[in-house]
């Protein structure tokens, strides 16, 4: 009786399939490429483990017993199960899987947004099964996450002082001054440089530590890292601050902002994809941030 399934008895299946659809031992040979006494032996071999005889051989030809047309039936079930199992096995090993989350920075420009949504179609395109959970918080809030694990890959400006995370450039944003409708400086001339110094200036904390701002006015009451922060405080008309120009455009259209030596004070702030060093990327995270500097690429 067979009590267990060994890789000998699979292969005796096999034998005895073929000799099945051959139509018996001798017309079996040249398909198998054994001698007819050989497979006479392994027909035995098989019979002995299953406990009864599959078939009758001799003068009056080849034919299956009762029990060797279910053997057969059942055998073709499972070689049929096998292929099918070995076609899933071959879909899951080539199959992206997992959760990702991505952080995005706050107040990205519509063009930067549109390439993220780019990455993330040619990624869908992928053979794929991924949750994908997009947030978007504040530079300092995503190097946490990075740094926590809580994060597999952000899009944001870096202090750069962290030698935990590895991050390769995407694009660049620039940053002027403003300020607003009802501001001292909003009407007349260029203003000078001690002017500015001496204005109320929206102090961000976090871009400091990376000294890129090239107004460094000692002089400031309000402090945010948010863009939208620091625009309200801008509109506010009682102070100055740095804007992305993509956030400034729309308000300088209207005639509510006005940008302050735009030249010589503004500056661009690098956009890098971070991960953490100390976690191994995956297949699905590897591919994504493939899938993403290609499309900053273009």
């Amino acid at each position: 009786m067979l009590s267990q399934l060994r890789d000998l008895d699979l292969q005796l299946l096999r034998l005895f399939v073929t000799v099945v659809e051959c139509g018996g031992f001798s017309a079996a040979q040249g398909e198998l490429g054994i001698g007819q006494s050989t497979i006479s032996t392994q027909m035995a071999k098989l019979e002995t483990r299953l406990g009864f005889r599959l078939c009758e051989r001799g003068k009056a030809g080849f034919r299956l017993t009762p029990n060797g047309e279910q053997v057969l039936a059942a055998t073709r079930r499972l070689f049929a199960a096998i292929d099918t199992f070995k076609d899933e096995a071959r879909g899951v090993a080539d199959k992206l899987l997992g959760e990702l989350r991505i952080g995005l920075s706050e107040g990205l420009a519509t063009e930067v947004l549109e390439r993220v949504a780019e990455a993330i179609g040619r990624f869908r395109g992928r053979n794929q099964a991924v949750q994908i959970e997009l947030l978007t918080a504040m530079p300092a809030e995503l190097e946490r996450r990075l740094l926590q694990d809580q994060l597999h890959l952000a899009i944001g400006y870096f202090s750069g002082n962290q030698a935990a995370l590895e991050c390769r450039p995407l694009f660049r944003e620039r940053q002027v001054l403003h300020c607003a409708q009802g501001h001292p400086l909003f009407e007349g001339g260029e203003p000078s440089l001690q002017d500015l110094q001496r204005a109320d200036r929206v102090h961000h904390p976090y871009r400091l530590v990376q000294t890129r701002e090239p107004l460094q006015s000692a002089s400031s009451s309000a402090q945010t890292e948010q863009v939208d922060g620091a625009l309200a405080f801008i509109l506010s008309g009682r102070h100055i601050g740095y804007l992305p120009e993509h956030i400034a455009a729309p308000w300088l259209a209207r005639g509510r902002l006005r940008a302050l030596q735009a030249e010589a004070l503004g500056f661009e702030v690098q956009f890098h994809l971070a991960r953490h060093r100390g976690q191994h990327p995956g297949d699905a995270q590897q591919a994504l941030s493939e899938d993403l500097l290609a499309a900053f690429a273009t």
